[in-house]
């Protein structure tokens, strides 16, 4: 009985030092706690969630979300990584090492089996980013199974019909998960570096954007024939359009990632193209079929071919936005608005 009885107490007692699903030692839990960082609590898509220490076996869905991991150092704090196999460029990188260190899990959709399997006590992923009710994969049906979860602040679903996401300005979504995962492995600093050399490079871009008045009109084309999948003022390409100079299209959209109409795109008639390039069809097969679309014939970003193709981890919620802004602007100051 007394053997019986210490078991339990120390399973008590190691469920009370267990907080949002992370699971550490006993004694590394103690050393923090004394500390005085912890607990911490952040707001995450409105809801307040309390750490009582940092996660120790995360799992991430899709690149930009790992890169937010490697960006920040934590690799060591990672049980492994989902993403299909269009990763993305990783050779330039500064945190390209973290790649190879940490399991790639699966090349296929993110489920909670993968979860289980990794012992994860933290999923971070988004809405439509490997969360969804579909799947049965939410932070609801993972509480259950005793793993917390962080969702992605661009993904964030903002109450309106429809489930569309986004509550703020894509480059400040990518800032509030830095600080936020800042505070809750406790690297403040390091969040803190980021944050800061993100938006000088940002800045250093915006600078150089003409006026209001002459900035080229650019419509992001992810996929799609029926009808074209494009991003809202919420995803990542509004304020890399914005920010390097150009003026978005479809800003008026009060969502992040969803479809418009072909009619839609030949009314506002952008000046630029810019294809988000993953997996198949290649960017190159995306802008060969805007080259070759009737509809699109007359339209100027078709007519004077100006299609730009960027890489998927550019343009999703990711550390490898500031670089976006860069690349974009550079390109953007050799089109004429309305040219």
């Amino acid at each position: 009985m007394r053997i019986h009885r210490t078991a339990a107490l120390l399973a008590v007692l190691a469920l009370a030092l267990t907080g949002c699903g992370a699971q550490v030692a006993p004694d590394r839990a103690a050393g923090r706690a004394a500390d005085g960082h912890y607990p911490v609590t952040v707001e995450n898509c409105g809801v307040p969630t309390t750490y009582r220490q940092a996660p120790r076996r995360v799992v991430t869905n899709d690149v930009g979300i790992a890169d937010i991991m490697f960006a920040l150092g934590l690799e060591d704090h990672m049980a492994g990584y989902v993403m299909p196999a269009y990763r993305g460029r990783i050779d330039a990188v500064a945190w390209k090492d973290a790649y190879g260190k940490v399991p790639w899990l699966s090349k296929k959709a993110i489920t909670k089996e993968i979860a289980l399997d990794a012992r994860a006590d933290l999923v971070f992923a988004g809405w439509n980013y490997g969360f969804g009710e579909d799947n049965n994969l939410t932070p609801a049906s993972l509480k259950k199974l005793g793993i917390g979860s962080y969702v992605l602040t661009e993904s964030c679903r903002n109450g309106t019909s429809g489930g569309s996401r986004g509550v703020m300005p894509p480059l400040e979504a990518l800032y509030a998960d830095l600080e936020n995962l800042g505070k809750i492995f406790h690297v403040e600093d390091r969040a803190a570096a980021l944050v800061k050399k993100y938006r000088a490079q940002v800045a250093e871009a915006a600078a150089k954007a003409p006026a209001p008045s002459r900035r080229p009109s650019v419509f992001l084309y992810d996929g799609g024939h029926d009808k074209p999948l494009t991003s809202g003022r919420y995803a990542g390409p509004h304020d890399i359009i914005t920010k390097a100079g150009g003026d978005h299209v479809m800003k008026d959209l009060k969502d992040s990632w969803t479809t418009v109409g072909w009619e839609t795109v030949v009314a506002r008639d952008p000046d630029v193209i810019v294809v988000n390039d993953y997996g198949t069809p290649t960017g190159a097969q995306k802008k060969a079929f805007l080259k070759s679309y009737p509809p699109l014939a007359n339209v100027s970003a078709v007519k004077n071919d100006r299609i730009y193709v960027m890489d998927y981890a550019d343009l999703v919620e990711s550390p490898r936005n500031p670089a976006a802004v860069s690349a974009l602007a550079r390109y953007l100051r050799g089109v004429r608005a309305g040219g």
